[in-house]
């Protein structure tokens, strides 16, 4: 049985309970990461909890704990489940209020929650073990203010069901102005005339660890062009790779969009090299 941590406790999953007048479930209002682990060992750590620590600063929300602590009983709660492959999901909402009302209370005490999940081995970089998406394409509808990890993710969940309507496994999403923004779980990663392209960070984008290890590891030990620009409809069409990049997923290649081919329908050979790279490299991050 999964073994959860709630507020200074581990416990079953299924016997965690939080209070119906929880912040996070009457409004959405917290923040959470997903940290991959494989043979018991997190990946970028670090770098998770700084974007944690950024989150729960856009929505002013002081965590009941410290880093090191949170270290400690993520570190803990991996032992209690096994090690192995897992994903760590890591939710800090601002806690139960007496009466429900928009406006919140700065001495409300936090409600802290983790478990872990089994997740696939991660891709080599050879074709046999490559994670193929089918994708689709949308109008970014969600929120205005994507930048920050929030738990409110109703309007990624409508344009996932799009996706899945379709047949397809994510939503490539765009705004207004007809550029890339992100999928719904997911950063986008375009090969094109020889060159890597992704959109660069604003309130449209969440800033991804994988995204962000996979740009330090390209700079830091490849020759590729990569460029951190917008990225329009018609550069993705037209494009010879398109990667999704996530904690979960790593660099996972798309084969369809909309129905079309992306190129012969294969993962490409950037991706394989890129995976190839991330595969010995990801715990370099700290």
């Amino acid at each position: 049985m999964t073994t959860a941590y709630l507020n200074g406790d581990f416990q079953p999953l299924a016997e965690v309970r939080i209070s119906p007048l929880d912040r996070g479930f009457l409004f959405g209002d917290g923040v959470y990461e997903v940290i991959p682990s494989y043979d018991g060992r997190p990946v970028a750590m670090q770098y998770h909890l700084e974007r944690l620590r950024h989150s729960l600063e856009c929505i002013h929300l002081s965590s009941a704990y410290s880093e090191q602590s949170l270290r400690s009983i993520l570190a803990a709660l991996i032992d209690q489940n096994g090690g192995g492959d897992l994903g760590i999901y890591l939710h800090i909402s601002r806690g139960a209020e007496e009466k429900r009302q928009h406006a919140f209370s700065q001495l409300t005490t936090p409600t802290t929650f983790a478990y872990t999940f089994p997740i696939n081995k991660p891709s080599d970089g050879s074709a046999e073990t490559a994670q193929c998406c089918r994708v689709v394409t949308a109008r970014d509808q969600r929120w205005g203010r994507c930048h920050i990890k929030s738990t409110a993710l109703l309007g990624n969940v409508l344009h996932m069901m799009e996706a899945v309507h379709e047949g397809a496994q994510e939503a490539l999403l765009f705004n207004d102005r007809d550029e890339l923004t992100e999928a719904t779980t997911c950063n986008v990663f375009v090969v094109r005339s020889g060159k890597v392209l992704t959109p660069p960070l604003d309130h449209e984008k969440l800033p991804g660890v994988t995204r962000r290890q996979c740009l330090e590891f390209l700079q830091a030990h490849t020759d590729w062009i990569v460029e951190v620009r917008p990225v329009t409809r018609d550069e993705v069409l037209s494009a010879d790779e398109v990667w999704l990049t996530s904690s979960t997923k790593e660099l996972a290649p798309v084969i369809t969009i909309d129905g079309k081919i992306v190129a012969d329908g294969k993962p490409g050979p950037r991706w394989s090299a890129a995976q190839q790279l991330f595969h010995e490299r990801r715990f370099d991050s700290p």
